[in-house]
């Protein structure tokens, strides 16, 4: 392990420290976390998934930062892209259980979604996820590919970034289908992200957020994976 891993670690120790040694601390952040879930979803998002990112550069390049990778673009990226998870986690959390509540052999999970852990709140989170990352996830994921292009080709800069256009076409037309639907969605989603993502809607809903954007540090080595394979 070189210097700088062990300088990460001991900053990922710092920082997390307090929310576990402190009762304060922690519950200061369950108030913030109530009043401004948005705010607080982009803060995650943009630590934690660019964290995640950041892991997947040191793993694919032995860096943690290389020039055009773009740190600061990235977090804002991620800041945006949590707060729409966000808003997506809120409407298939909500949504599924309705709809799954109209067929008798399915009644009542809207109830169980909201008590202890049962079979019916497992197949409730399962269905949630799979409804989220059968259709979200795709066109989240795609977009989030755009945006790294486009941050690469822009100098890695967050004035760069805004100040020129996304050539969406060009860029979609350019990325390897091959491997973002034989990888990324063909074996991450049913593999990973729909048993992830279960996990997830089975949580208590204070946690839901924060846990889907610690799942972004997974999702930096999954880019890393996706990234060797192109």
């Amino acid at each position: 392990m070189k210097k700088q891993d062990l300088i990460i670690s001991l900053g990922v120790v710092i920082f997390l420290a307090p929310f576990f040694i402190f009762k304060d601390v922690y519950r200061v952040y369950e108030e913030i976390n109530q009043q401004f879930p948005l705010i607080m979803a982009f803060v995650k998002f943009a630590v934690l998934a660019t964290f995640g990112e950041v892991l997947g550069l040191r793993i694919r390049t032995g860096k943690y930062n290389m020039p055009n990778f773009g740190i600061l673009p990235r977090m804002v990226i991620w800041g945006v892209l949590g707060v729409w998870i966000a808003i997506a986690m809120g409407v298939f959390r909500n949504g599924v259980p309705v709809y799954l509540d109209k067929f008798q052999v399915f009644s009542g999970v809207s109830e169980a979604m909201s008590g202890d852990f049962s079979v019916l709140k497992l197949w409730g989170a399962f269905c949630i996820s799979v409804m989220m990352n059968t259709t979200f996830a795709p066109v989240f994921m795609t977009l989030h590919k755009i945006t790294d292009t486009h941050i690469a080709q822009t100098g890695g800069t967050i004035i760069g970034f805004f100040s020129k256009k996304i050539h969406f076409t060009q860029i979609i037309a350019e990325i390897n289908w091959k491997v973002q639907w034989g990888f990324v969605f063909k074996k991450t989603i049913p593999f990973f992200w729909i048993p992830a993502h279960t996990l997830t809607f089975i949580l208590p809903q204070n946690f839901q957020v924060l846990f889907a954007a610690f799942l972004g540090v997974c999702l930096g080595v999954i880019l890393s994976v996706a990234a060797r394979k192109q």
